[in-house]
C-alpha cells in the first residue's frame, strides 16, 4: 500500500506558471533596482546612466524573448507556423 503512493507520478506544473514566475521576478528585480538607483542618487548625487540603460535593456529583452517563445509555442500548437522558415519564427 505504501509503495503505491510512493510510485505515483508527480503532478507537473503547467508551463504558464513558469512564465508568470519569470515576469513576476523581473518586475520585482526592476523595482529593487530602481530603489537602489534612487538610494545611490541620494547618497552620491550622481546617476549611473549606463548601468540603468543596460539593466532595463536586458530585462526588456528577456521579456520580449519570453513573449516570442510563448507566441511560437501557441502558433505551433494551432498549426499556424509561417511558411518559408525552418522553425516558423518569421
Amino acid at each position: 500500500m505504501i509503495r503505491r503512493f510512493m510510485c505515483r507520478p508527480r503532478a507537473r506544473r503547467p508551463p504558464k506558471a513558469f512564465s508568470r514566475a519569470i515576469v513576476t521576478l523581473v518586475i520585482l528585480l526592476n523595482t529593487a533596482f530602481a530603489a537602489a538607483v534612487l538610494w545611490i542618487y541620494c547618497a552620491r548625487g550622481t546617476e549611473p546612466t549606463a548601468l540603468i540603460a543596460a539593466w532595463f535593456a536586458f530585462t526588456t529583452g528577456e521579456l520580449w524573448m519570453l513573449a516570442r517563445i510563448k507566441n511560437h509555442e501557441l502558433d505551433t500548437i494551432n498549426g499556424e507556423a509561417k511558411e518559408g522558415t525552418r522553425d516558423g519564427t518569421g
